[in-house]
């Protein structure tokens, strides 16, 4: 076929999946309006089949202001997230409510019959992850967690080198990152509404990326350790944010995993460094060295290096970044999950992983508190 013929073909075939969308719009729901939130609905914007339907806010003409500045002229607006369900026939919402909400959001979208798109962390505590778990198999439906650094090219090539047996048997990985100052406001610093700071915040994804590149094997043990030595100072906090700080604004942690594996971990929000250090997945044929960014931003700060021997000598191979191109990755993140609503698929970022990612991140916090290690469990669902 000729290049011409192949590229008005091709502008027909989008425009005759442009008319089904249409047709099959996807309703969608928004539960929170914060600054989390506009990036879920930007994208969802973007996206031919969906249709916003339907905002809620606990604070009163949020949603409204929400509405009028997207442009959603259509959507209705409820003062909770109970009476949206409760109203509402949808197919989706995005919970993007703050951390100590997100598992009762959550079950009850999914005991409505509703797919759920879940704003990270998965929750605060590893019973609340199991209770979301529980509601998602009873239900049927879709919960995905949002993971979007899932859907960067680099991270898909740090497992791929894994999981390709380069390095071999893997033992130990160092990982985390953070900001030499980076620590945000609203609702972030408070337990009542976050439960954890820096460690749920940012903290989840530098998990994330080790373990989905290892296969998430279960944690078994874990010794933690959190401090909130600058968000609770005037001197690097305004004095009202300072005087109601009482999360962490750094952690570190020795967790043992399944299968001999050792992780070293820490992240920060704020300290006098600019990085913790760079991410080392260590094998017994090669090593591979990871870049710090100086905020978590999704993807890798630079060029990866590869650590092996070849015919008796020591070699480092420069493994470039990958440029991503296409889609954003929150957009991917929004696109995968409506696919798998559309095909009846599994969650892009299924809650069988991340379950091990929130029992680490609870056991960090548990065992801070004890001060000496403690036990991971996780429980069958």
């Amino acid at each position: 076929m000729p290049i011409g013929d192949k590229v008005l073909s091709n502008f027909r075939q989008q425009k005759e999946e442009e008319k089904v969308y249409a047709a099959q719009k996807i309703k969608v729901g928004i539960i929170g309006t914060g600054w989390i939130a506009e990036e879920h609905v930007e994208s969802y914007l973007r996206q031919p089949d969906v249709e916003i339907v339907a905002l809620a806010d606990l604070v009163e003409g949020k949603a409204s202001k929400f509405a009028k500045h997207y442009g959603l002229t259509g959507a209705r607006l409820y003062p909770n997230h109970k009476a949206m369900l409760e109203s509402e026939a949808l197919d989706a919402v995005s919970v993007c409510t703050y951390n100590v909400t997100h598992a009762e959001c959550a079950i009850e979208a999914l005991n409505a019959g509703v797919h759920v798109l879940l704003e990270k962390p998965m929750c605060v505590t590893l019973d609340e992850a199991i209770a979301m778990m529980r509601a998602e198999k009873k239900s049927g439906k879709i919960l995905s967690v949002g993971f979007q650094p899932r859907m960067d090219e680099n991270m898909g090539m740090i497992k791929k080198i894994v999981e390709s047996g380069t390095l071999g048997e893997v033992y130990y990985i160092q990982t985390g990152g953070g900001r030499r100052r980076g620590i945000p406001s609203s609702t972030f610093i408070e337990k009542k509404t976050a439960g954890i700071g820096a460690l749920g915040d940012i903290g989840c994804y530098s998990l994330d990326m080790v373990l989905n590149a290892i296969g998430y094997p279960k944690p078994l043990t874990v010794t933690g350790y959190t401090s909130s030595f600058f968000g609770t100072s005037p001197e690097y906090q305004e004095p009202e944010d300072a005087s109601r700080f009482d999360v962490d604004d750094f952690a570190a942690a020795f967790i043992r995993l399944e299968g001999g594996i050792v992780l070293d971990f820490r992240i920060a929000w704020a300290m006098h460094v600019d990085t913790p250090g760079d991410t080392i997945i260590l094998g017994k044929k090669a090593a591979l060295r990871i870049p710090s960014t100086e905020c978590w931003n999704g993807t890798i700060g630079g060029p990866m290096k590869l650590y092996t021997d070849v015919a008796g000598e020591q070699v480092e191979t420069i493994i470039p970044a990958i440029e991503s191109k296409g889609p954003g990755l929150f957009d991917r993140k929004i696109r995968s999950f409506l696919d798998a609503i559309i095909t009846g698929g599994a969650a892009p970022v299924p809650t069988s992983q991340i379950v091990y990612n929130q029992a680490i991140l609870e056991g960090i916090a548990r065992s801070a508190a004890l001060g000496r290690e403690v036990e991971i469990t996780v429980p069958e669902v």
